[in-house]
């Protein structure tokens, strides 16, 4: 039975259409894929794919999404609210059919050797490919952001996992690594004081003193004049959806601020939806295995 493989690449352009339509080209032209989804955020200025495969297709659409972001995004030209280092920002790897954590993260480490060799980008390992444990939490790892980390990658910890101690002088610097599905979730505030955004972010993100699977920065959505909470859930069997949007309404209405609505970025198992329709719902004795018809439908 074939292996299964997520690939998550996150690219540092969400406003040229051309390099974007570039990128799901690229993805689609590597036999043994399938580019499940892609979105593109201008304010962000970022773009998203998710890509299925196995073991080592999935490698090859890496490698040759990887090599065309460094052909094709300039990072020294790059403005955006998302925080980011690399034309190719982060590329991890998830396991989801007959395939382990750990074969995983030798595909990450391979892909990692393979960028560093031919296209120059020295490479951070993250998460469960972490090499240390600092390096786990993808946000040190892309604290300097592209214009901080010629002088970060010459600080004694801070050696790439692969390469040399200076930056792809347009392709930056990338981080490769496995973890487990995660949820882009963005609640957008009837506000545009992005002040009250950063504070709602910092009373929710684990590493401040929230909730512990929960990552969150304050940005500002440029296009719609509105601030926005950017969220990443990365458990959510232990951090629901529906808790953080409570938690986020009511911190808002602190300052007088409403929700004007949310998003999920890219794809979402079908259980982080299902979880909040029975929160909300208020369904007693939900069974999600035996009461959801796709589940018999799809196996």
């Amino acid at each position: 039975m074939a292996k299964i493989v997520e690939c998550i690449p996150n690219f540092s352009e969400g406003r040229n259409q051309e390099v974007i339509q570039g990128l799901a080209d690229t993805a689609r032209s590597v036999a043994g894929v399938t580019l499940l989804d892609y979105s593109s955020d201008s304010s962000h200025n970022r773009s998203v794919f998710t890509l299925v495969g196995d073991e080592q297709s999935i490698q090859e659409a890496a490698f040759q999404l990887i090599q065309y972001a460094s052909l094709h995004i300039d990072m020294t030209k790059h403005q955006g609210e998302h925080p980011r280092m690399g034309a190719t920002d982060v590329c991890p790897f998830v396991p989801v059919k007959d395939i382990t954590t750990e074969e995983c993260v030798e595909i990450a480490k391979a892909v990692a050797a393979r960028v560093n060799q031919e296209l120059n980008i020295p490479i951070f390992l993250y998460e469960d490919a972490a090499t240390r444990p600092e390096r786990k939490n993808l946000a040190k790892v892309r604290k300097g952001q592209f214009e901080g980390m010629p002088e970060k990658l010459l600080e004694e910890d801070w050696a790439p996992d692969f390469g040399e101690r200076k930056i792809h002088p347009t392709a930056g610097v990338t981080a490769i690594g496995v973890r487990m599905p995660l949820v882009a979730y963005n609640i957008n505030l009837d506000t545009d004081n992005l002040e009250i955004a950063s504070k709602i972010a910092k009373i929710i993100r684990g590493s401040s003193g929230g909730y512990t699977y929960c990552k969150a920065i304050g940005v500002m959505l440029e296009d719609r004049n509105i601030a926005q909470v950017s969220i990443n859930m990365v458990n959510l069997e232990k951090f629901p959806l529906y808790r953080v949007f409570e938690t986020v309404r009511f911190e808002a209405k602190r300052y007088g601020v409403g929700i004007l609505g949310s998003e999920v970025i890219g794809l979402t198992p079908a259980k982080a939806l299902i979880d909040t329709a029975e929160y909300y719902l208020q369904i007693e004795d939900f069974d999600y295995g035996k009461q959801v018809l796709e589940n018999h439908l799809l196996g």
